[in-house]
């Protein structure tokens, strides 16, 4: 990928346990308030950060989003508690380095999208297991799907399966896994985009892309609280946007629940609204999400050279994860980069694609507020 990756789907961790709560007096009239409201047709929007515990394991607040037109409206996304962010965490609180500890907690106690981009044989059984914690935690996982052939077009993060049939077969095992339960897909970060930016020439192999990512799509939405977002490149990218919505639709985003943008860049949060709704308006109004996990301080723009999005300095965390976005068409705020690695070896000392990076990860929690 371009941009990197997170290359590893997070190891099974041991299941949480969540005491009953009493719903107090305030409580049940406050819900009953809402339940008046909405039927007088309004639209609520009550959020809030989440918490760390000392194990650093999240303690969301509730978040109640009334809005029948985002599919992800009132979804708290899964924190999970053995992300490389998290588990960097506690080793600097337990060797005494709370003040970096503390930076680091910016992205430890986020949800953060798991990428499933490698075929061990288990991954049926992966899927299963993060999705099930995240249902135990009450919070829907968000996963990204990047395991298209040829990805990346052999630069940093280069790789994925060996031939169509095998892609096939690994759409089946995670539709599988995540069979009874919801979630929420980033599907191919980069492949549409490659297509047209002139990385992959072959007819003969963007048919077969597009349609394999047609079967993606529709294979993954056969699970009814699966939803499904094709990426879409960001908004310094594929500037024909006819070209682009063309290939969308080619895919059949119209079957999905929208597209996705920004994945492992920096664009601000404005430019890809912009860019976005220009999309929507061609697409029938198809909704879409952001990744705002590192554009805090926007793009770098202080060289000209094709690594501007490789590990750029100065950039910050951008806005943590919501569905609650207040802005229409955008249904949630994602990080579905990792904040903390490498983009890829585009330096001489840089980690490789995907490799947990403390230095960077602190350098961008430190930058933002």
């Amino acid at each position: 990928m371009e941009q990197g990756g997170n290359l590893e789907v997070a190891e099974k961790v041991a299941p949480r346990h969540r005491r009953p709560q009493r719903v107090s007096t305030p409580m049940i009239v406050g819900l009953a308030v809402v339940v008046a409201l909405v039927a007088c047709g309004l639209t609520i929007a009550l959020t809030s950060g989440g918490e760390s515990d000392g194990n650093n394991t999240a303690k969301p607040k509730p978040s109640v989003s009334i809005d029948p037109d985002n599919p992800l409206s009132g979804k708290t996304f899964y924190v999970n508690p053995q992300n490389p962010a998290a588990q960097n965490y506690r080793q600097l609180k337990n060797a005494g380095n709370t003040a970096d500890a503390e930076q680091l907690n910016k992205i430890a106690s986020r949800p953060i999208a798991e990428w499933l981009a490698s075929d061990d044989g288990q991954t049926t059984e992966r899927v299963t297991a993060l999705a099930a914690e995240a249902d135990k935690a009450g919070q829907t996982a968000v996963m990204t799907v990047y395991f298209v052939p040829d990805r990346d077009c052999g630069q940093y993060s280069s790789g994925g399966a060996a031939d169509a049939a095998s892609y096939k077969t690994y759409i089946d095992e995670i539709s599988t896994g995540l069979t009874g339960h919801d979630a929420v897909i980033v599907l191919e970060p980069d492949a549409i985009a490659h297509t047209l930016d002139g990385c992959i020439t072959d007819e003969g192999q963007i048919k077969e892309r597009l349609g394999l990512l047609t079967y993606a799509l529709t294979t993954l939405k056969k699970n009814p609280e699966v939803r499904v977002y094709v990426d879409a490149g960001n908004a310094s990218w594929i500037k024909d946007l006819d070209r682009m919505v063309a290939a969308l639709k080619q895919v059949g985003v119209n079957q999905a629940d929208g597209f996705a943008l920004n994945v492992s860049n920096f664009e601000t949060t404005d430019a890809s609204v912009d860019y976005g709704n220009q999309l929507s308006d061609a697409l029938e109004g198809e909704h879409f999400v952001i990744d705002t996990s590192r554009n805090g301080n926007g793009p770098y723009t202080e060289t000209t050279d094709d690594q501007k999005w490789c590990n750029p300095p100065g950039r910050a965390l951008g806005t943590p994860p919501t569905s609650d976005t207040g802005i229409p068409k955008v249904d949630a705020f994602l990080w579905v980069k990792q904040p903390g690695d490498s983009d890829g070896a585009c330096r001489d000392g840089e980690p490789a694609a995907g490799q947990w990076w403390p230095e960077y990860a602190l350098s961008l929690a430190k930058a933002s507020t």
